[in-house]
């Protein structure tokens, strides 16, 4: 059990923290009615050591990799029936042309984009080198630009019409 004080910190950060966390869930699954739980379950799992948590210093990276690693594995699951009824991405439908990136691509790309993370705190969420989440943003934002066409994946990725 931990500490009153540390229950408060944990409440707070849980108030401070869903709706990104949420966001992020929903970037990545494509769900929205799973995205609350997805983000409080993983809150829920860091709430069981957050003293721990706590000690590493970065719990928002902790909370972010938790949802990453919980939409990872509801995403195993769910990928052949995607592959199956994804439709082609047409009329800028980026959250279709998200699902159908690999995973590993779509989450560097939502990270670096979506949240505006340097590459060094992507790397950080997800416990690998910086260069690995810059080849896979590169390769994710390449597809984005295939699928959703140049002028709705540079408003996507943040990119100024040239």
């Amino acid at each position: 059990m931990i500490p009153d004080e540390a229950t408060a910190d944990l409440h707070a950060f849980f108030d401070r923290h869903h709706a990104e966390l949420a966001r992020l869930a929903h970037l990545l699954t494509g769900g929205t009615e799973a995205a609350d739980d997805l983000a409080a379950d993983a809150l829920a799992g860091l709430g069981r050591h957050w003293e721990q948590v706590l000690r590493t210093g970065s719990p928002l990276a902790r909370a972010r990799g938790e949802v990453v690693r919980l939409a990872r594995a509801g995403d195993r699951a769910a990928a052949p029936r995607r592959r199956r009824t994804a439709p082609a991405a047409g009329g800028g439908d980026v959250l279709a042309a998200l699902q159908r990136l690999p995973f590993r691509r779509r989450v560097c790309v939502v990270l670096r984009y979506a949240f505006d993370l340097p590459a060094v705190e992507a790397a950080q969420v997800l416990g690998t080198a910086v260069g690995t989440v810059e080849r896979r943003t590169a390769k994710g934002a390449a597809e984005l630009q295939r699928q959703l066409g140049t002028r709705a994946a540079d408003g996507l990725l943040g990119r100024r019409n040239r």
